[in-house]
């Protein structure tokens, strides 16, 4: 498995599964769409922190620049 998401693109992904956290965390969501919400999570959380994304790799985008 290559990395096929950038540094930017791992970030985004760990912030806004940040951010959806403590939407949840403080009850600005509940119900039915908090466990959808947490299932996002889990899957931005996971693909940031492994770098790639099955999604990216099953269009063929890469946002991982390999630099020299």
């Amino acid at each position: 498995m290559k990395t096929n998401m950038g540094t930017v693109d791992r970030l985004i992904r760990f912030s806004l599964a940040f951010a959806i956290g403590l939407l949840i965390y403080y009850g600005f969501v509940e119900g039915v769409i908090s466990y959808l919400l947490l299932a996002a999570i889990g899957v931005f959380a996971l693909t940031s922190l492994i770098g790639y994304c099955p999604f990216y790799a099953l269009f063929g985008w890469n946002t991982f620049s390999h630099r020299s």
